[in-house]
C-alpha cells in the first residue's frame, strides 16, 4: 500500500471498526499507518505481499488511473517450502462492501495461487483463511468462495488494549488472575481452499460467484484489479 497509502488512510480513517477483528490497527494518523503497519508488519515479512484493490467499474481517480481504490488484501504466511499461503488483512472500504469487489479480488488471488505454473499460476497446494470466530461476515465470505472450515483455535490471540482499540473479544469469560481484562482474547476460525478442492469444482464455484455479481459495465472482465504494493 505504499503507493496508495495516503488515499487508503484517508478513506478508512473514519471507520476504525474495519480493524476490529485484526491483530493490529486502527491507526490514528497516516504516519502511524505507514510506520506501524507498512514498515513494521508488511515490508519486513518475506512471506507477505500486500495488494491495493481497485474497482474497475468506477471512473479513474487520483488514487489510481484504472478506477477507484476499494480496499486492500494480502498473501501472508506464504511458504515456498510447504507450497501454501493465506489471504489476510482484508479490508473492503464501506462504500464497496456487499458489491462485486471482495469476490472478484478473492477470486483473482485464489486463481493465481492455485492454478499450475503452466496456466500462469503459482501452483500452491493450500490457501488458508483465518478470522475471528465473532466475524460472521468473513466466515460467510470465505465459504461462499469455496473455503472449507477446518476448526477453531481457541484463545488464539490476545488483543492488547483491546477495549481502547475497539477490538471485538471472543465472548468467553475472561481468565481469572494475572491478566488485564482489557487484553481481549480472540478465537480464530481456520478455513482452507486446497488444490484438490480447486480442481474438483472449486474453480467453477469461484467463477460462478464472480459471474453472479453486478458487473454489467464489464460483463466479460474481472471488475477488480489487484495492484502489487
Amino acid at each position: 500500500m505504499s503507493i496508495h497509502s495516503s488515499a487508503f488512510f484517508t478513506a478508512s480513517s473514519a471507520h476504525p471498526e474495519l480493524w476490529a477483528h485484526m491483530p493490529t490497527g486502527p491507526f490514528g494518523t497516516e504516519h502511524d499507518f505507514n510506520t506501524k503497519f507498512l514498515q513494521t508488519v508488511v515490508h519486513p515479512d518475506p512471506g507477505m505481499v500486500l495488494f491495493a484493490i481497485i474497482d474497475k467499474t468506477k471512473p479513474s481517480s487520483a488514487a489510481d488511473e484504472e478506477g477507484a481504490l476499494a480496499g486492500m488484501m494480502s498473501y501472508t504466511n506464504t511458504s515456498s517450502v510447504h507450497l501454501s499461503t493465506e489471504l489476510g488483512f482484508i479490508i473492503i472500504l464501506p462504500q464497496f462492501q456487499r458489491t462485486h469487489v471482495n469476490s472478484n479480488a478473492v477470486g483473482l488471488l485464489l486463481q493465481y495461487a492455485l492454478e499450475p505454473p503452466s496456466q500462469g499460476g503459482l501452483g500452491l497446494r493450500r490457501v488458508q483463511w483465518q478470522c475471528s470466530s465473532m466475524n460472521a461476515p468473513s466466515i460467510r465470505a470465505a465459504e461462499r468462495m469455496g473455503f472449507k472450515k477446518e476448526g477453531v483455535l481457541r484463545w488464539h490471540r490476545v488483543f492488547r488494549e483491546g477495549r481502547d482499540r475497539g477490538k471485538v473479544p471472543n465472548g468467553c469469560e475472561f481468565p481469572r488472575g494475572g491478566h488485564d481484562e482489557e487484553e481481549y482474547g480472540r478465537d480464530t476460525v481456520t478455513l482452507s481452499h486446497c488444490w484438490d478442492d480447486w480442481e474438483q469444482g472449486g474453480r467453477e464455484k469461484v467463477q460462478a460467484v464472480v459471474d453472479r455479481q453486478d458487473v454489467s459495465r464489464l460483463p466479460k472482465q474481472r471488475c477488480a484489479a489487484l495492484h502489487l504494493e
